[in-house]
């Protein structure tokens, strides 16, 4: 068991600053009631496995703002957000940037004015291998700051919880042998991953 927590390789990834992403004519934001990058409809490329240029998830979060994650082949894990009073979505913003392949799903879940997501990449991941870098994302308040921690050949974080009035988010992923666990803080960010054993 020891050897397992050893072998993943993690790290905490410095906050995204704001960014400036110039969009082409394709990426600018779309009219207020449409999704981001497009109709909201599904795709055959929104498909697992189909073509890991294009995943996306988007969730609404309780003041009626609405935030959207999609992958870029080549690029990395992009956000946008959009603001109800103002009508409009923000340009995408670059929260984490790697060359490999996008994988699985990206899953958002909102409470309150916080966001969680969990996105995958590694190569050869669309054709079933499993992850090389595996992304925990939280995004609070005004959503212009991000935090994201990167954790290392891991088969990715299942899911994520909000606590604490939004100020407290845990990342888990449960096996037969390991349970692992991330936790991050409005106050202090992502801790180190916790791996211990399942039984």
């Amino acid at each position: 068991m020891t050897l397992l927590a050893t072998a993943v390789a993690c790290g905490q990834e410095r906050p995204v600053a704001q960014a400036t992403v110039t969009p082409s004519a394709q990426d600018r934001a779309p009219t207020p009631n449409s999704s981001p990058q497009g109709s909201g409809e599904p795709r055959e490329s929104d498909v697992e496995g189909s073509d890991p240029s294009w995943f996306e998830g988007e969730v609404r979060l309780a003041d009626g703002r609405r935030v959207a994650m999609h992958y870029r082949r080549g690029e990395g894990l992009f956000e946008q957000h959009y603001n109800p009073r103002a009508g409009e979505w923000t340009n995408p913003r670059l929260i984490y940037g790697t060359k490999t392949d996008a994988c699985q799903r990206i899953k958002l879940q909102a409470r309150g004015g916080t966001v969680t997501v969990i996105a995958n990449f590694g190569r050869y991941c669309a054709d079933g291998e499993p992850p090389t870098e595996s992304i925990a994302a939280v995004g609070l308040g005004n959503l212009r700051r991000w935090d994201h921690h990167l954790t290392k050949n891991f088969d990715g974080w299942k899911r994520a919880s909000i606590a604490d009035d939004g100020r407290k988010a845990t990342f888990v992923r449960t096996s037969t042998v390991v349970q692992s666990t991330l936790v991050w803080t409005a106050t202090g960010g992502f801790s180190d991953p916790v791996f211990k054993n399942s039984g």
